[in-house]
């Protein structure tokens, strides 16, 4: 199309404008009004893309007389110069008619030919459509879509309004800079009726609208309080999916008695927090304020999702509005929150936390759908995103444990800040874990409070996306902006969120677009930091108030019926309130999120189930784990070798650490435990130890995992690579040993290093969950540990790190240790178990016996690395046999013990730098001057078995010897308690590398010499 005839449909709503003002003067004022204030927002800037720079630039300046002008000027010149229309218009206007009369519609499907001037005779066909008439109907596509895609920026989402993308065009519209509304439709076309396209449900049951019914619909759907983002999703059926549920006609709709429900729940919402705040005035609680919608929100969600099948909700939130939830929608006790308050003595174990930190699980009657609902939350550290693959591993552990394959039954719903759900790693690791294999869990409904703001911090400060929720895009999740102060919008996007999951099995997120009404806690001042903000907040009604007037207004409610409501709630809080005061002591129990019923019973502390197995069954074990598959399985030649060799292991009864692993994980299996092994490469093992999942070398996707193909009758194994995460993976290992305390979890680091990218998990939650949360956990961590010259991140786990963390007496010498249970009462008072295995036996007994015990500790396992090996890391099928069990330490069984008199020195040590020590000691020809003691369990420390060592040698120089640096490894933790043992008489001292601030060399030159200097200090004598 050319230049002129572009500027006609541009210019036609201007000329009509000056038509009806009946000026005489030239029509350019009146065009460049008129451009400026379209319906569509056609400004000049969007229509000079035709031009030429030069012709451009007069209108880009805001100068657009100045085109008409030359045009004008080149018409008297020449006539045919320009288009016919405007020769017609400059004719008419030349011989004094005003501009309105002067303008002559160019040729449409909807006019005549007649209506064209007579030089500019056309014929129309009439066996096709005009060229006008197909751009205009796909024009009206184009505005569809452009809703669609974009509309979400033009909604009225912010309660406050200062949301930074939305500006006021000059029609006085909101309009994001997207151009929403850019079309090439004119104003006489808003009534011209046009075919809907299949991509829309705007129509309902109408196929034809007029345009300015189009548009109304649209605005209604997708610029009204609720954005829909979705056309990213790259599957068709969902996107038609969620547009029927948004844009059919009347499905937003509330009925009466949906209305006065939704109103009571608000209610009960808004009046907890007051009722809190009027009787503990300074006291953090971390209110609800500003986001009272939250709670009408997430019964919503659960209400659908009851109907829709599910009976089990785990749920993970950060602290704001914690308590609101476990009153409100939990329906936890109100006396047991409001003692929280108090300062009453804690009548069990535990340190506690905070109030607004702690979980639940609680079972209830759903009394919209009729059915029972367990609902847990699950206890959370101020480090608000850390939950959140907690909460996935426990929606899978219950899961698969109830056999709910397509997660009809147990669902997932994690709550987020704005500022920490865009801030925050672990939301994008753990939205990664969405469709994998073994950690989805069909579907998470992710709820942002959105208060716009991050403790002090607003978002220009706070992210680089245009939404806070921009991370969830990356796994197809559609994503359902609303403003929280439209509460039956809030509804809507629930009911579509809990459906959306149920038929989809996918993640969604409700983006609950509201504000904090105080401070980042109650004793905060929030004017300091955003003081424009918090004039507007001030002045602001609060959505119950906003709300119950709409309900008054329509007849719905009654402004005494409300009043009733209020003064019978309020009366529940207060006969709450009066019975908290009569307690004298509060209980960690009552807040556990994953109550294991009938575990613990009638079962003895101090007693435990022996960890050794018939030789009859490991042989079984080690026969299956190292024979071929059946039938016509192409293995690799590689694993052939492998095979082999432990077949030859097993017949000569000497076995290695894969095979002892294997012997361990099996026996668990036969007796019914479920093993679940998870990490990156757990499946072949980051050394090619494993090899635990064979693969078809012709057909993808082929493998055979012998150890699931151990008895006919046996427990499930798991063994499953992860995403190349550890924070998310560890903390979704943690969330699944939760659930079942009759299960071995384990998760592997590639490297031990690696794990302190989940640091987080291992501080708030492995170490210290006991003690602040009553939760106990067998989860095991394994982590390949050993300073072999790989470098500074290959070679240490940080033993140290993990004895720091220990809660165990150093400067107090037990007086139960010489009692025959004082091991086991090490192990139940202990927050956690730190082992450094030498032989694959005791690494076979530290495994079994996490479930043979009657209580569950996390398990901290260094794994070896050059010892997978290592001719002399081998154990006898006869240390694993009935009658053997975990050995806390290994005592020199050579020539050393039998003249213990003349030992010279004691040397105590860990791990791998046994076997470089008792080599050196050998070329020295001093196995009778030196003795070497393995400590295999660092913590609980052998207080017992330690002394009877030192005690064994009384002339020997006592030394610990470590091949981490002086700084770091087990020397801090195990000197104080070497010293107390001997009762400070006999000092230990240290051998090793010096301090460091990295944990090794990158040279291995030098890492040759370190090893050398501490291994001959270590020989001395």
């Amino acid at each position: 199309m050319d230049r002129a005839r572009t500027m006609i449909r541009t210019l036609t709503p201007a000329l009509r404008a000056a038509s009806a003002s009946r000026s005489r003067a030239a029509p350019t004022n009146a065009v460049v009004a008129s451009l400026n204030s379209g319906r569509f927002g056609y400004n000049i800037q969007r229509r000079t893309s035709y031009m030429t720079k030069a012709a451009q630039e007069p209108f880009l300046n805001g100068n657009s007389s100045v085109y008409v002008e030359e045009m004008f000027k080149a018409w008297k010149d020449d006539p045919k110069s320009v288009h016919k229309s405007w020769d017609v218009f400059f004719r008419a206007a030349a011989a004094g008619k005003d501009p309105g009369q002067a303008y002559t519609a160019p040729p449409s499907l909807s006019s005549s030919p007649t209506h064209l001037a007579p030089t500019q005779p056309a014929v129309i066909p009439t066996t096709h459509a005009a060229p006008r008439d197909i751009e205009d109907h796909l024009s009206v596509q184009a505005i569809i879509r452009s809703y669609q895609v974009r509309g979400h920026f033009a909604a009225n989402l912010d309660p406050l309004g200062i949301l930074p993308q939305y500006t006021v065009g000059p029609n006085g519209l909101k309009e994001p800079e997207s151009v929403l509304r850019d079309s090439k439709l004119d104003e006489k076309d808003m009534d011209r009726m046009f075919k809907l396209p299949s991509t829309t449900y705007i129509g309902g049951s109408e196929g034809v609208l007029p345009l300015r019914e189009i548009l109304r619909r649209l605005e209604n759907v997708y610029c009204g309080s609720i954005g829909v983002e979705y056309m990213f999703i790259n599957d068709l059926d969902q996107c038609n999916w969620i547009r029927e549920k948004f844009e059919t006609p009347g499905v937003m709709n509330l009925n009466a008695d949906k209305k006065k429900l939704l109103m009571k729940r608000l209610l009960r919402s808004t009046k907890f927090e007051e009722f809190l705040a009027k009787k503990w005035v300074s006291e953090k609680r971390f209110g609800l304020e500003g986001c009272e919608t939250l709670i009408p929100a997430m019964k919503t969600v659960i209400d659908r999702s009851s109907e829709l099948g599910v009976d089990s909700i785990v749920m993970g939130m950060p602290h704001r509005g914690r308590l609101n939830v476990l009153a409100n929608v939990c329906r936890k006790p109100l006396e047991i929150i409001f003692t929280q308050f108090s300062s009453l003595t804690p009548a069990d174990e535990g340190s506690g936390d905070v109030k607004y930190h702690l979980g639940m699980s609680h079972e209830r009657l759903n009394r919209q759908s009729n059915r029972n609902m367990k609902l847990s939350v699950v206890a959370n550290p101020s480090h608000l995103e850390a939950v959140d693959p907690v909460v996935l591993g426990k929606v899978r552990a219950e899961q698969f444990y109830r056999g709910d394959t397509q997660g009809k039954k147990v669902m997932g719903m994690i709550l987020h800040g704005d500022a920490a759900f865009s801030g925050q790693g672990i939301v994008y690791e753990t939205f990664h874990m969405s469709e994998l294999p073994d950690y989805k869990t069909h579907g998470t409904i992710h709820v942002v409070v959105n208060n716009q703001i991050g403790f002090t911090t607003d978002p220009r400060s706070s992210r680089s996306s245009p939404y806070c929720t921009d991370v969830a895009r990356v796994v197809n999740a559609p994503i359902f902006h609303v403003n929280a102060d439209d509460p039956e919008a809030v509804m809507h996007v629930c009911n579509v969120a809990a459906e959306w999951r149920a038929k989809f099995e996918k993640d969604c997120v409700i983006d609950l677009v509201s504000y904090r009404r105080n401070g980042h806690n109650e004793v905060d001042e929030p004017m300091f930091t955003q003081p424009l903000m918090y004039q507007k907040i001030r002045k602001h009604k609060g959505t119950l108030d906003l709300y119950t007037k709409k309900l008054v207004d329509e007849g719905v409610v009654t402004e005494q019926t409300l009043e009733e409501e209020k003064q019978r709630y309020e009366g529940i809080l207060q006969e709450a309130y009066t019975n908290a005061q009569k307690e004298t002591e509060t209980r960690n129990r009552d807040w556990l999120d994953s109550p294991w019923s009938g575990f613990f019973g009638d079962r003895s502390p101090s007693k435990c189930d022996p960890t050794g197995v018939s030789e009859e069954t490991l042989k079984h074990i080690g026969t299956v784990f190292s024979s071929p598959p059946p039938g016509n399985f192409a293995i690799h030649p590689g694993i052939k070798r492998i095979l082999k060799a432990r077949m030859d292991m097993v017949e000569s009864r000497s076995i290695d650490w894969a095979l002892g692993e294997a012997m361990a994980f099996g026996s668990l299996l036969k007796e019914g435990i479920h093993v679940r092994l998870s990490g990156q490469d757990v499946e072949r093992g980051t050394f090619s130890h494993r090899h635990h999942v064979l693969h078809h070398q012709t057909i993808d996707k082929t493998t055979y995992r012998p150890l699931c193909h151990l008895w006919p009758d046996q427990a499930p194994y798991t063994v499953c690579n992860s995403s190349l995460s550890e924070y998310g993976i560890l903390g979704f290992e943690l969330g699944f040993s939760m659930t079942n305390p009759n299960a071995l979890v384990m998760w592997e680091a590639q490297f031990g290093d690696f794990m302190n990218t989940a640091q987080c998990i291992i501080d708030q939650f492995i170490s210290s969950g006991q003690a602040k949360w009553v939760r106990q956990s067998g989860l095991v961590m394994m982590l390949p540990h050993g300073m072999e010259g790989m470098g500074p991140e290959h070679s240490s786990a940080r033993p140290e790190r993990f004895l720091q963390l220990c809660s165990e007496e150093p400067d107090h010498f037990p007086d139960d240790a010489s009692s025959p249970d004082f091991s086991m009462k090490q192990l139940h008072d202990c927050n956690m178990i730190v082992v450094n295995c030498t032989t694959p036996a005791n690494y076979f007994h530290a495994m079994r016996r996490q479930i043979v015990l009657p209580f569950r500790k996390p398990l901290i396992v260094f794994t070896p690395k050059s010892l997978l090996r290592h001719p002399e890391a081998k154990s006898s099928l006869d240390d694993m046999v009935e009658g053997t069990n975990f050995k806390r330490v290994i005592p020199d069984n050579g020539a050393a013990e039998s003249n213990p008199a003349n030992v010279q020195k004691l040397l105590f040590c860990t791990g791998k730098v046994y076997y470089d020590l008792k080599k050196s000691r050998a070329d020295r020809n001093k196995e009778s001057d030196i003795a070497l003691v393995r400590v295999e369990q660092v913590c609980p420390f052998p207080f017992d078995l330690i002394k009877n060592e030192i005690d064994k040698y009384p002339n020997a120089k006592i030394q610990w010897v470590q091949e981490e640096h002086k700084n770091q490894g087990c020397w801090a933790f195990v000197q104080p308690r070497i010293n107390i043992s001997t009762g400070y008489q006999r000092p230990a001292f240290y051998v090793g590398r010096g301090v460091s601030p990295s944990t090794a060399t990158g040279s291995k030159y030098i890492h040759k010499k370190e090893f050398e200097n501490f291994v001959n200090a270590a020989m001395e004598c």
